[in-house]
């Protein structure tokens, strides 16, 4: 008969495997959205290279080095590439942080972690609720990023709601209840945005 402590631990081991790597898939993504804003920056530097050459050409300067030696759209090659690659420390620094501290979870905090990571809201409700706010079309990108701001959101008022549960004596799971006071308390600390129109009278 098997060990049941070594089944434990295999199965945590091997969550704590397929938490990593869903880490390494969500950063790829992530260098995709910055690899889209690396991109506007060089065609925005390569348009601005171009307007520099024909001031050039106008005045009559032959001359197209900067004062480094270096034709100014080579320089300006070389700092998205520099900035990339400090994009890239930074994010593996995070992914190897990120594995230590998963690797140390206990087996409810790995589920936890687990069912965080794979919830979100979805992507085609987010869209239509933009559009019919706004009443013109986005981008995806834009919608990726809603979803993440509404799930950091939602994040917040859970906490909250955990707080006002435990400080009222209660025991989770949450009720309706909790989720109101939270509101009501991030929205007293001008932590949620006040959506009902205020009359502002001139005397």
């Amino acid at each position: 008969m098997a060990d049941p402590a070594r089944i434990k631990s295999g199965n945590i081991s091997e969550q704590a495997a397929s938490i990593s790597e869903e880490l390494s898939k969500s950063e790829d993504t992530e260098d995709v959205a910055h690899a889209t804003d690396s991109d506007l920056n060089d065609a925005s530097g390569q348009s601005e290279s171009k307007h520099e050459n024909k001031q050039e050409s106008v005045t009559g300067e032959e001359d197209d080095e900067g004062t480094s030696g270096q034709p100014s759209s080579k320089k300006l090659k070389i700092e998205p590439e520099k900035k990339k690659e400090k994009r890239q420390k930074v994010d593996e620094d995070e992914i190897q942080k990120m594995q230590v501290l998963v690797s140390s979870f206990s087996e409810e905090q790995l589920n936890r972690y687990e069912m965080y990571r794979r919830s979100a809201f979805p992507k085609a409700a987010i869209k239509r609720l933009i559009q019919s706010i706004t009443g013109s079309s986005v981008s995806q990108n834009v919608v990726i990023a809603m979803s993440g701001i509404s799930k950091v959101f939602a994040g917040e008022i859970v906490e909250e709601a955990l707080d006002v549960c435990e400080k009222w004596g209660d025991t989770p799971p949450l009720q309706p209840k909790h989720m109101r006071e939270a509101v009501r308390r991030l929205r007293s600390r001008e932590q949620i945005p006040n959506t009902k129109h205020k009359h502002i009278l001139f005397h």
